[in-house]
């Protein structure tokens, strides 16, 4: 893996949004000790690498270390090229099983949001037993953009994810760093630099609800250019304008009603 011993470093372009995030949403604090998530997908090595940068960068002092969920989808997850990865970049590394395939097959539970539940309740506990404060996790602006119009399409409801959120349980903090860069930027820049990717151990990957969204996204921008631009402004809440208000209950509505219609 040509990563191995180079000078760690980003595009300026790059550079520049991932601390324009940590900064506008004040997500890296002094002495924050935080757990990077890391799959060993292209996001998370991906993650792990820029906030090795960022530590060497920052004013702010901090300290890095990395969990990889094993869910048990197979025996052969590649936790050795993880770990080799987190040595370079001067990152503790550890490996922590949760069988959640025996859990989706006992339960019969929907695969995504069970292996979701787990994994962060993995990931909260190991944050907690070790003493760190937070926990980052690579989601990107296009993992931002999917989620808002998944929310619109299944629930009805104008949601995402935060860049930083505050796990009041845990007493843990989520942080994104990675919420302005896009999925292509990522991809291009592994695939320059060789990073040696884990292939997902997923059984499903690839035909998940959210890559049904991508693709149409991808679709969509046939017809309509500027259209990720648009959706990506769309989860600001500055970009809400005329909306329908709560519907109201028959209570609220009784008084009204009946100067209508009479008692």
């Amino acid at each position: 893996m040509e990563v191995m011993n180079l000078k760690i470093d980003l595009p300026k372009s790059i550079f520049s949004r991932l601390t324009r995030a940590v900064v506008e949403f004040e997500m890296i604090d002094e002495g924050d000790k935080i757990l990077i998530g890391i799959s060993g997908g292209k996001d998370s090595l991906f993650l792990a690498y820029a906030l090795a940068l960022l530590k060497k960068r920052f004013k702010k002092k901090f300290s890095l270390t990395a969990l990889t969920i094993d869910p048990k989808f197979t025996n052969d997850l590649d936790v050795e090229s993880i770990k080799n990865f987190c040595n370079e970049l001067e990152i503790d590394h550890a490996v922590e099983e949760v069988d959640i395939a025996s859990v989706i097959e006992v339960t019969n539970k929907k695969t995504c949001f069970t292996c979701s539940y787990f994994r962060r309740a993995a990931m909260n506990r190991y944050a907690n037993s070790i003493g760190a404060n937070k926990v980052a996790y690579a989601h990107h602006l296009d993992d931002a953009v999917e989620t808002f119009l998944m929310s619109l399409f299944s629930s009805g409801q104008l949601n995402t994810f935060t860049p930083k959120t505050f796990l009041t349980r845990s007493k843990i903090t989520v942080i994104r760093p990675l919420v302005y860069i896009r999925e292509f930027e990522i991809k291009n820049f592994v695939h320059k630099n060789n990073f040696e990717i884990v292939r997902s151990p997923c059984p499903i990957d690839g035909k998940t609800n959210r890559q049904t969204i991508k693709n149409l996204i991808c679709d969509l921008e046939k017809i309509f250019p500027d259209l990720f631009a648009h959706l990506s402004a769309g989860i600001r809440k500055s970009a809400l304008r005329d909306l329908w208000d709560s519907p109201k209950t028959l209570d609220q509505m009784r008084e009204v009603y009946h100067s209508y219609l009479g008692r």
